[in-house]
C-alpha cells in the first residue's frame, strides 16, 4: 500500500487475551500455542511461523500518516486526479458484467467500488510490497492494537491451509491488507468470493475475486441497496450549524424546510434520515450525509479518506466537480495538536493529539464553539485555538 493509506480498520472481536510486546520469540511462541488449541496441528503451525519476523518498516509506517492532516480539499484534489477519472470510466466499461452482477447479488454500486479500488491500489497497480505475515506479526506484537490485528495473524493461517496464502510470498499493504481492494485475512475468510469461479479468492490477480468480495462485505457491513451515500447541497443562507455534523441527523423532509437543496438531480427518499456534512466549515463544500455514507467507515476510519472516497464515488456516477466555496483557512498540523491538547484538557475526548481533524476533534470542536458562542460548523479556525 502507498504511505498516502492507513489500515483497514474493522472492530473485530479480541481474542480471550491478547497479549504483546516483550520478546519476539517468546510472543511467537505464544502465538503459536494458541493456534495449537484452536485445532491447528503442531506441523502446519510450525511451517506456517517458520518465516515470521519482525518488520521495522512496518511500524514506522503505521507511525507516519500525515498525509490525513491534510484537509479535504487538498486531500480529495490529490487524490482524484484526471488520469484516476478516466482509468475508472475504463474499468466501469471493463467489468461492466462484474459490476452488474455485484449490483443484483449485493446491492453496492459500482461507484463505490471503483472509488476504494482507484484510491487503495490504482487499480490493481500498486497493491504493496510488504510480506504480509511479518506485517501482521508486528502489528500484533506491537502494543497499539493487538486486538485488531492478532486474530488476522490465525485467520492468515486458515487461509494457509485453504491453499490461499503463502507466508514468504503473499505481500500486500503494511498493514496486512491484501489484494486489490485491500482485505485482511479475516474479511477474505468471511466475505471471500470466487468472481471468476477457478475454485479460488485470488485477490491480488483477480479483478472478479476483488470487487466481488468488497461488494459481499461492504453488505455485511450494513450497505442499503439502492440508498444514496453522499450527494452534494447547497445551503440556506442562515442555518443552525450546531445540526451539522454526522452526530446529528434529520429526515430529508426535514431537513427540505429548514431549506437544503441539492446542487443537482433530487434528494433522497424524504423518510431518509441524513446529516449535513461540511468537510471544511459552512463557507466550503457541503454535502448530505445518507446512513450508507456511515458504513463506510468500517471500511476506513479516516474521515477526510472515507469523505473523499465517498465523493470520488459520486463523480464516477457522473456528479459533477463540488464548489468549493472560500472556506477560511484551517490549521496546520502543530496548530491542530495544539487545538487538541487544549480540548483534551478541558475534558474532550478527541481520539489522541494526532494533528488530524477526525471525528472525535470535529465533535469536540462544534462544542466548543457552541459555547464560546462562535459558529457551530465544526471546522476549527485559528479564531477557535486563541479563544480556548
Amino acid at each position: 500500500m502507498r504511505p498516502i493509506l492507513i489500515a483497514i480498520c474493522l472492530a473485530f472481536p479480541a481474542t480471550a487475551a491478547s497479549p504483546c510486546g516483550g520478546g519476539f520469540p517468546a510472543f511467537l511462541n505464544d502465538l503459536k500455542a494458541e493456534a495449537r488449541s484452536r485445532g491447528h496441528s503442531a506441523a502446519t503451525v510450525e511451517a506456517f511461523f517458520a518465516t515470521a519476523r519482525p518488520d521495522p518498516a512496518v511500524l514506522r509506517a503505521d507511525r507516519e500518516q500525515g498525509i490525513f492532516q491534510r484537509d479535504f480539499i487538498d486531500f480529495s484534489r490529490r487524490l482524484i486526479s484526471a488520469n484516476r477519472m478516466e482509468a475508472g470510466r475504463r474499468n466501469a466499461a471493463t467489468w461492466d458484467s462484474t459490476f452488474d452482477r455485484i449490483a443484483r447479488d449485493y446491492g453496492v454500486p459500482r461507484g463505490i467500488l471503483l472509488a476504494f479500488w482507484g484510491f487503495e491500489t490504482d487499480y490493481g497497480a500498486v497493491q504493496g510490497d510488504f510480506n504480509t505475515l511479518n506485517a501482521l506479526v508486528t502489528l500484533a506484537h506491537d502494543c497499539r492494537r493487538p486486538e485488531l490485528f492478532r486474530p488476522q495473524v490465525l485467520a492468515a493461517l486458515e487461509l494457509y491451509e485453504n491453499g490461499d496464502f503463502d507466508p514468504t510470498r503473499t505481500t500486500g499493504a503494511w498493514a496486512g491488507e491484501i489484494g486489490m481492494v485491500q482485505m485482511l485475512p479475516r474479511d477474505i475468510l468471511e466475505n471471500g468470493v470466487d468472481g471468476d469461479g477457478d475454485g479460488h479468492v485470488r485477490l491480488k490477480t483477480s479483478a472478479p475475486d476483488a470487487l466481488m468480495s468488497g461488494a459481499k462485505m461492504l453488505r455485511s457491513l450494513g450497505w442499503r441497496a439502492g440508498a444514496p451515500w453522499l450527494q452534494e447541497i447547497t445551503l440556506p443562507g442562515e442555518l443552525d450549524w450546531s445540526q451539522t455534523g454526522l452526530d446529528h441527523s434529520k429526515t430529508v423532509t426535514a431537513w427540505e424546510r429548514l431549506g437544503i437543496r441539492p446542487r443537482t438531480g433530487t434528494l433522497g427518499s424524504g423518510n431518509l434520515r441524513a446529516s449535513v456534512l461540511l468537510p471544511m466549515g459552512r463557507k466550503g463544500p457541503a454535502f448530505l450525509a445518507y446512513p450508507n455514507f456511515s458504513v463506510l467507515f468500517e471500511w476506513n476510519k479516516s474521515f477526510v479518506y472515507v469523505t473523499t472516497a465517498a465523493y470520488f464515488a459520486t463523480r464516477l456516477e457522473g456528479a459533477p466537480i463540488y464548489n468549493a466555496g472560500t472556506p477560511d483557512p484551517g490549521l496546520n498540523g502543530t496548530e491542530m495538536k495544539a487545538l487538541q491538547q487544549k480540548l483534551t484538557r478541558r475534558g474532550h475526548d478527541v481520539g489522541g493529539v494526532d494533528g488530524i481533524l477526525g471525528a472525535k476533534t470535529r465533535a469536540a470542536v462544534q462544542k466548543e464553539q457552541q459555547r464560546l458562542g462562535l459558529p457551530a460548523d465544526a471546522w476549527p479556525t485559528r479564531t477557535l485555538l486563541n479563544r480556548l
